[in-house]
């Protein structure tokens, strides 16, 4: 019988990951229909709406002007991760993101700590977004119909009301078009994103005609301090850059496609969260962000003393929130997916609808939870507790390009990391100076979450692993599908 640290230090091979999700052959368990634009979309999908219509309110407040420099900041530690990622993507191209390549470099022990990572970075950024939608549907039902949801249906009790109606229709709608299919959840995807990204525009096609030098002189009011706490902040606006490697089973080519969309995604995103940043924050002083709902509304309201921009804004952010529940919800589905896989959860998140080649009970599941987070939880707590999963997920995602590179110095990959180990050791270094900087309330329930998670290994993934018990499972298991 194995030892106790050889169990929880067993690495699952990579051309196990290869055989069991056809990694090679074009075949999966679930359908391969994402291809490289539709992917693509995915990271910016689930990347942009998050930071851009919602999050200045919670960031500049505590950064002033120099919110600008926390998005850079954010953007780089993201863009040295997002080359470890695009490595691995290719060179391991299957769902379940960082726990996967965690398992393959790292072991099982390791692997779970990033589940917990990863099931608080997706399921809370999705009900974190799901909240903030809330406040453009109400927004724009008050500039449409003079209308607005009354307090008890429209906030979490800890703001007054009962329960956050429409982020919970929000989470519902977007599982059943999971539900549906791949592919189609894809198309749809791409189609909100198009959109948000002109909405974007004419957003910085209008807001910088309230351009105002002087709203930017008091840049840096609580200094460097300032900017970190906002940098920890807005750092799970870059969790789409994860959600990508989620899909590794469902993409056509994937060892081509997954690193060029990654690397696609963050430009795209990077290069419009600053052009909106500096924009919205030369537009309006930086003390009317703090509580500011609906934020990109307001302030092209103010600029043209007129309601229907905003109006524009509040419409187009409807419409491309939802790309964000619906991708994180993508992803949080799909780890599920893989840890079943593994045995390290009930086989019950494995399994796949016949007809919609789909993990169909594994999608009500996560959506019944997230609305429930949604309904009850603040917008602000949800938010930092994501960046916390955001990072620590990142971190071993780097970790596991330079273990990789000395046990497996053969994989086929088809990228590379430039300037190795620079990168991904100034990866790491950036996602543990960010970490240090967050509330210590967020890092000591991170810890809660995370111990919790590993009684549930202890009590059950190590004795059901499938690596453990030497059991095969995937395309060749006959009831994988039922």
């Amino acid at each position: 019988m194995a030892s106790l640290s050889e169990q929880l230090f067993r690495r699952k091979p990579v051309q196990e990951f290869s055989a069991e999700t056809g990694a090679d052959t074009g075949q999966s368990e679930l359908k391969r229909s994402i291809g490289l634009f539709q992917l693509a979309t995915f990271g910016i999908g689930a990347t942009i709406g998050t930071g851009i219509f919602f999050i200045l309110s919670e960031a500049v407040p505590m950064a002033g002007p120099a919110t600008i420099f926390a998005f850079l900041l954010a953007g780089v530690v993201a863009g040295l991760t997002a080359l470890c990622y695009a490595e691995l993507a290719s060179a391991v191209p299957v769902s379940g993101s960082s726990y996967s390549y965690a398992y393959a470099s790292l072991g099982e022990f390791v692997a779970m700590i990033v589940a917990a990572c990863l099931l608080l970075e997706y399921g809370v950024s999705t009900a974190a977004v799901a909240v903030g939608w809330s406040q453009y549907i109400n927004e724009l039902l008050g500039n449409l119909f003079s209308f607005s949801l009354p307090t008890e249906l429209a906030y979490a009790p800890e703001q007054g009301g009962i329960i956050n109606l429409p982020a919970v229709l929000l989470v519902a709608m977007c599982a059943l078009l999971l539900i549906r299919g791949a592919s189609e959840s894809a198309k749809v995807n791409a189609v909100m994103v198009m959109i948000k990204l002109g909405v974007l525009l004419v957003f910085v096609a209008i807001g910088i005609t309230g351009w105002n030098s002087d709203n930017l002189q008091d840049f840096a009011p609580y200094g460097f301090s300032g900017v970190t706490a906002a940098t920890g902040v807005i750092f799970f606006t870059f969790v789409g850059l994860d959600a990508v490697s989620t899909a590794g089973e469902e993409v056509k080519n994937p060892r081509r496609n997954m690193p060029l969309a990654i690397i696609s995604a963050l430009l795209v995103v990077t290069g419009m969260y600053i052009l909106v940043a500096i924009v919205g924050l030369a537009a309006q002083p930086w003390q009317q962000f703090e509580g500011q709902e609906a934020g990109l509304s307001q302030i092209l309201e103010n600029i043209t003393g007129s309601t229907w921009p905003g109006t524009f804004i509040a419409a187009g952010a409807v419409i491309s929130i939802f790309s964000v529940t619906l991708v994180t919800l993508f992803g949080q589905t799909r780890i599920l997916f893989a840890m079943s896989r593994d045995g390290m959860i009930p086989e019950f998140f494995h399994k796949v609808n016949k007809r919609t080649m789909t993990p169909v009970r594994n999608t009500i599941v996560v959506a019944i939870v997230v609305s429930i987070l949604a309904g009850v939880i603040p917008i602000d707590f949800l938010a930092e507790m994501t960046s916390i999963g955001t990072l620590v997920a990142f971190t071993v995602v780097s970790i596991a390009v330079i273990i990789l590179r000395q046990t497996e110095p053969d994989l086929d990959r088809g990228f590379t990391v430039p300037f190795y180990p620079v990168t991904p050791i100034l990866a790491i270094a950036g996602s543990l100076w960010i970490i240090q900087n967050l509330r210590i309330t967020t890092i000591l329930v991170f810890a809660v979450w995370t111990a919790i998670v590993l009684i549930w290994y202890f009590a059950y993934g190590i004795r059901h692993s499938h690596l453990g018990r030497h059991e095969h499972v995937g395309l060749d298991k006959e009831d994988a599908q039922s």
